[in-house]
């Protein structure tokens, strides 16, 4: 297989001597988007619980640390690829589970997994998803389902096993969210886009949700909305439970949330596969630890466990400061929903063309071969060296 060319994709810019059609960086992206969508839309995207400190420290902990080029390594091809519990991924990153990605654009999960199977990164699938399991496996984006385990087993289940005929090829199960945060955006525009029937395609389409209805929700789709809302708290939870998830599937099984090395040590106990240190991006609790953070500390407990980390990640730079710090790979979210928002499917492909190419073009100058030779010693702490 050819190495994948940043300079190419770079060149190409250059020589077309035109301002090119799409934002290059996530601030424009983020712009253009929020220029498109309807306020209460992109409030929900972009904003976090509370005060949104979260999110501001998930961005902050990524400037606390400088990577430390390598000179004259004879680096002329470099390899971003990496495989995770049997997925492989052409960069070191998947797209990360977003919820009712219909309020961005109408092509929605549909249109990201088809942007993502195009250059061979996996797509993470919500439950929380407008388009069903089955409409996102007919892209053939290699493919995770996420879960949020309401409070009906026998739902939870169902969404497990149509995953797995699906080809799906690992659970990843939320632990951050078994009841929603305080999101001030939203409730300042008493906006939750469930009402309207944005992202329940999993609960519309499963017999075993649909058995709970006296109507279709073609027919009720304002009763099928609150059935499906009133399934949906779980706080009740607690680890042992994941013994029974764990019976359901021999998929991998991953869990999403994680903060803390003793937490991460409970899901191991519990015969989790993989570990991904998260705070929602700063959706659920603020004022919680950053996730860059987190994901040090669970590194450092948990030296040969598969972690991947999800929250902030912006940049190139901010993938090579998570893999050198310990993550096997890691998640990208706010980026895909703004590109999502401003190009559909287009807006995606270019999105993750330009990170992939800006990544290789990081390594290129860093120094390194392979992302998955970096370790600490390519980091220099800019708190502790000035």
């Amino acid at each position: 297989m050819t190495p994948f060319s940043g300079s190419a994709v770079q060149n190409a810019i250059y020589i077309a001597r035109e301002p090119p059609e799409w934002p290059i960086s996530f601030e424009d992206w983020e712009r253009r988007a929020e220029e498109k969508l309807d306020p209460r839309a992109f409030g929900y995207i972009a904003g976090g619980a509370g005060a949104e400190e979260t999110m501001r420290a998930n961005l902050d902990a990524f400037r606390r640390w400088r990577i430390r080029p390598r000179m004259l390594t004879g680096n002329a091809t470099r390899d971003i690829s990496v495989e995770v519990l049997g997925t492989r991924s052409a960069a070191p990153f998947l797209l990360a589970p977003i919820g009712v990605l219909s309020i961005a654009h109408a092509e929605a999960e549909v249109g990201a997994a088809q942007a993502a199977a195009a250059h061979g990164i996996p797509f993470i699938l919500s439950t929380a998803a407008t388009h069903t399991l089955e409409d996102v496996a007919a892209t053939d984006a290699p493919r995770w389902y996420q879960l949020y385990w309401g409070n009906d087993r026998d739902l939870c289940a169902s969404f497990v096993h149509r995953a797995e005929a699906a080809g799906y090829r690992a659970i990843v199960l939320t632990l951050d969210t078994l009841t929603l945060g305080w999101r001030p955006r939203d409730l300042r525009q008493a906006y939750l886009p469930f009402l309207d029937g944005q992202g329940c395609g999993q609960y519309f389409s499963d017999p075993v949700f649909l058995a709970k209805l006296e109507q279709r929700p073609d027919e009720d789709p304002l009763t099928a909305a609150a059935t499906m809302l009133a399934t949906f708290p779980n706080v009740g939870l607690r680890w042992d439970d994941v013994n029974w998830l764990r019976a359901q599937t021999t998929m991998p099984l991953l869990v999403k949330g994680v903060l803390d090395a003793d937490d991460a040590r409970r899901a191991l106990d519990h015969g989790v596969d993989g570990l991904i240190v998260s705070n929602h991006g700063g959706r659920q609790v603020d004022g919680a630890v950053a996730a860059l953070d987190a994901l040090v500390e669970v590194r450092d407990a948990l030296p040969d466990a598969v972690v991947l980390m999800d929250g902030g990640i912006r940049t190139a730079a901010d993938v090579v400061k998570a893999i050198a710090l310990g993550a096997d790979a890691v998640l990208l979210g706010r980026p895909y929903a703004y590109a999502l928002a401003v190009g559909g499917r287009r807006g995606v492909e270019e999105l993750l063309q330009n990170l992939m190419a800006e990544l290789d073009l990081t390594l290129a100058l860093a120094g390194a071969h392979s992302i998955r030779e970096l370790d600490r010693t390519w980091l220099s702490n800019a708190v502790s060296h000035g």
